[in-house]
């Protein structure tokens, strides 16, 4: 599957965690958005559509379940992978059962996270 052209929106608070997976995404031949809070991607989400988000759970203000809910409540079908450093049951199935297509605990392993977003893609575009 080809990627130059996916454009893969990275919510994430923590700085180096998104420059680290902006510099995987961009080295999979990835365009790449980069947002520190779900505010700001949803604001983004007014104006364009990504292939994917990797979404982080544990933000202030505006949390990753926040955003999944307001991006169902909006009718925005884009696949969302939660990646979180705070890994519990309720959380897994809260994110699971909120849509997303993969739950990944950080740190995140670069293969693994890649796989998750050729395949939510892929379903999303069939």
């Amino acid at each position: 599957m080809s990627t130059e052209k996916l454009l893969i929106a990275v919510v994430d608070d923590e700085e180096n965690v998104r420059r680290a997976l902006e510099r995987l995404f961009r080295s999979a031949g990835m365009c790449v958005e980069m947002f520190p809070s779900g505010a700001e991607f949803l604001e983004a989400l007014k104006t364009r559509e990504h292939d994917c988000v990797v979404l982080d759970l544990h933000m202030p203000l505006v949390n990753g379940f926040e955003v999944q809910t307001r991006m169902a409540e909006a009718g925005v079908a884009v696949p969302v992978i939660v990646i979180t450093g705070h890994d519990t049951e309720e959380s897994r199935d809260r994110a699971l059962g909120a849509g997303a297509f993969a739950y990944l605990r950080k740190p995140v392993d670069d293969e693994i996270l890649l796989d998750a977003i050729h395949a939510a893609v892929a379903q999303h575009k069939n």
